[in-house]
């Protein structure tokens, strides 16, 4: 057996843990990712507002593929349209 074996064999279980951590608080893990959005997005006065919503897209991209990624059909559902961060 290699490294990348060995490591893949350690690493099983916790892949599987972060998963279904991910699937029981997908919401509030969404909500934490709308915050930081927000919170960066004035702290920048709204300079790089594209850029930041484009990244939460995906990272909320990422959870569901997480979340998800026993759901039956293999396909990931579709995340929810994210509404631009509001300027102050």
């Amino acid at each position: 057996m290699g490294l990348l074996d060995n490591l893949k064999a350690k690493l099983a279980p916790a892949k599987e843990k972060v998963g279904d951590l991910a699937q029981k608080n997908e919401g509030r893990i969404g909500e934490g990712l709308d915050k930081v959005a927000k919170v960066v997005d004035t702290k920048t006065k709204g300079k790089y507002s594209d850029r930041i919503t484009s990244v939460e897209g995906k990272a909320k991209d990422a959870l569901g593929k997480i979340a998800h990624k026993d759901a039956p059909g293999g396909q990931t559902p579709p995340a929810p349209p994210t509404t631009p961060p509001m300027a102050s």
